[in-house]
């Protein structure tokens, strides 16, 4: 069993190595290019940053299959299906319609329309739905043609929550990454545990899936100097529903029973796993999806089209609130976590209530992150110099007595010019702890060729959509 670890996690660091090697000549190829769009109305951020992350992502994605089909304990996921094969004919599809989306902003619709053409292209190849458990009905196998409607609804539908939710630095590749996590733990069980091998192309599917976020976050944090745009959005969001796709259509539930006793226990636990391939997708992609929802409710409502973009996606709520960038994406990161692996978690010890009181309070205190987004923690005096400025205590600065005779008001003993920069200190911090209305003009993004700066550019906020 150990060997089949150490092959996924070599597929990963290989993916992840080539997205994070080619993500610096990637960006200035985009800028060499022009595929840094203007300040757009909705946009947050002032000043241009390159797109064309996907490129890279890409590169990792290819890196990784190759790797992958030269390891002993993985080719026999090459040899014995085709949903490889299918994944890189679809993601090369909807890679290629999302560069062209980076550089010259092509229309929703027609995105749309090669987003369904990319999940026929690996319906044509084999991944694809066969059969979904019914409750209280057992295995329902599916014709040919409600296998391939509901395979491209889930690819289209998991590509448009991923991209929607692409909107601060870090946040969709951070949100995907933790999905794939828990997508991994879940498909490696089904196959190392049950021995099903025809969990282990999602597996692998998942292993590059991290490898790609991975490679990809520490250029794309928080303040970013490159973004995915939709060439990488939409790519990930592709690789995610693939592994969903292969997992929940191609698994026979049926398979799983035999791991259990005959007994009604023992039934009632074997059915659960087998209704888990249709909810952990779901799960995964749950805030992704309730954002789309979301857009979709409040775009048609105020008479726009569902396509249009605005800003009021839950990442923008967040920074209206009062919560800075980082803490915005941590949250996300929080929520998105706790409903991945929790549902991972209670498909292992579905019986054990442990499980649904360490969700439960994992909840609450999400509930209270949410409630306190003016909450700035200080260290002590001592601590100053080894915690960044914004959580150093700043000591009141000395001023001059009067004289009682002389009537003269106290006047600050610091020159003036070490008073502009006691104020300007002060200002920066009271700015960081001020709520971020979302379109203010002055907060900035990253630079798209200068040096990168850690403490000024704080509230950037992607302009992929």
């Amino acid at each position: 069993m150990g060997q089949p670890v150490r092959d996924y996690l070599l597929t990963l660091c290989v993916t992840a190595a080539v997205t994070y090697l080619l993500t610096g000549p990637v960006r200035k190829f985009a800028i060499a290019i022009g595929a840094m769009p203007a300040i757009r109305a909705r946009d947050v951020h002032r000043e241009p940053t390159p797109r064309l992350g996907g490129i890279a992502m890409f590169g990792g994605l290819c890196a990784g299959l190759i790797v992958a089909d030269h390891l002993f304990n993985l080719q026999g996921v090459f040899e014995l299906s085709n949903e490889p094969r299918a994944l890189l004919s679809g993601a090369a599809l909807i890679w290629l319609i999302g560069v062209l989306d980076d550089k010259f902003e092509i229309d929703a619709l027609i995105k749309l329309g090669g987003q369904m053409i990319a999940a026929a292209v690996m319906v044509i190849q084999g991944l694809t739905i066969l059969w979904l458990p019914i409750p209280g009905v057992g295995t329902v196998a599916l014709t040919q043609w409600q296998g391939t409607l509901l395979t491209v609804a889930l690819v289209v539908i998991t590509i448009n929550a991923v991209n929607f939710v692409d909107g601060l630095d870090g946040l969709a590749a951070g949100m995907v990454c933790i999905a794939s996590a828990a997508f991994f733990l879940y498909a490696y069980r089904l196959w190392m545990g049950y021995g099903i091998e025809a969990a282990a192309p999602a597996t692998l599917f998942a292993a590059i899936l991290m490898g790609m976020c991975l490679g990809f976050l520490p250029h794309n944090m928080h303040p970013a100097r490159i973004f995915m745009g939709d060439s990488g959005s939409m790519l990930i969001g592709l690789v995610l529903a693939a592994g969903a796709i292969s997992i929940t259509g191609q698994v026979d539930p049926d398979n799983l029973k035999i791991f259990f006793e005959g007994s009604e226990r023992g039934a009632t636990h074997a059915m659960f796993p087998v209704f888990i391939p249709l909810v952990l997708p779901l799960t995964i992609i749950a805030i992704p999806a309730a954002d789309l929802i979301l857009a979709i409710v409040r775009r048609t409502w105020n008479g726009q089209s569902p396509f249009a973009a605005d800003r009021g996606h839950l990442h923008h709520r967040l920074l209206e609130v009062g919560h800075s960038h980082s803490r915005a994406v941590l949250i996300m990161y929080f929520w998105s976590a706790l409903i991945a692996f929790g549902t991972v978690g209670y498909s292992v010890h579905s019986a054990s209530t442990w499980i649904i009181f360490m969700i439960v309070g994992a909840s609450a205190i999400g509930l209270i992150l949410l409630l306190m987004p003016r909450f700035t923690p200080r260290a002590p005096h001592w601590a100053n110099r080894f915690v960044p400025p914004r959580y150093r205590h700043s000591a009141p600065e000395p001023t001059a007595s009067p004289s009682p005779s002389s009537g003269e008001k106290p006047v600050p003993a610091a020159s003036g010019a070490q008073q502009g920069a006691g104020d300007a200190q002060m200002g920066d911090q009271a700015a960081d702890r001020a709520p971020v209305a979302v379109g203010v003009s002055g907060v900035n993004g990253a630079t798209a060729i200068g040096a990168r700066s850690r403490f000024s550019d704080r509230r950037s906020v992607d302009s992929s959509r």
